[in-house]
């Protein structure tokens, strides 16, 4: 892993045209960059093309870089280059959730909700994979602007801060965002209440 300094010595010689620098770079956030495209576009080919585009997008543009978090430049050119391959092919992105379990309700903490794991006893293994895929559709439901900051926050688990670097936009944009896709989510979650637990269901859910 590199050090800050590392880092900032590798910028600075890939600025001026070494090509080793700027891979060594690339060896550090491959994986990462990788990542973040899997969960947008959900498919292998796919995401190793947009990080190749991105990492390519990258050193012609390194010597934009004017300081700040290299790790949240990196991710929104592979976020724009995820989205520029969706619209090439005009359609919704797509994603490949893990062992998704939880949906946490936000509150008014600037800490993030998250979506998580556990580990469930052999009884429970069916439920929780019908939960999982229930999950997975409601996130594939949401337009683009939504989805992304769920990736990025409740998958992710970027901070507020860094999702904002990302996209590009307002911290309160992110958190309206993100909090409109919650509830979207929370209200597409409604028809398999029966899967979720007992405080992720309506109030108003009516009573037989």
């Amino acid at each position: 892993m590199l050090t800050t300094m590392d880092e900032a010595a590798l910028i600075k010689e890939a600025q001026n045209g070494d090509l080793n620098s700027f891979n060594g770079l690339v060896l550090a956030y491959q994986s990462l960059v990788y990542n973040v495209a899997y969960r947008i576009m959900g498919e292998p080919d796919a995401s190793a093309d947009a990080t190749q585009e991105a990492f390519i997008s990258a050193f012609k543009n390194i010597k934009s870089f004017r300081g700040g978090s290299f790790r949240s430049w990196l991710l929104r050119i592979v976020t724009n280059a995820c989205y520029d391959e969706l619209r090439r092919r005009k359609r919704r992105p797509s994603t490949s959730l893990e062992e998704l379990t939880e949906f946490s309700e936000g509150s008014d903490s600037d800490e993030p909700a998250t979506l998580g794991t556990q580990t469930d006893s052999p009884e429970t293994a069916a439920a929780r994979s019908e939960l999982t895929s229930a999950i997975e559709a409601c996130i594939n439901a949401l337009s683009a602007e939504f989805k992304v900051v769920v990736i990025l926050v409740d998958i992710q688990g970027y901070d507020y801060q860094e999702v904002s670097k990302v996209i590009d936009k307002p911290l309160g944009t992110v958190k309206s965002r993100l909090a409109r896709a919650r509830s979207k989510l929370r209200d597409c979650l409604q028809q398999y209440r029966e899967l979720l637990p007992a405080s992720f269901r309506h109030e108003n859910e009516a009573i037989v």
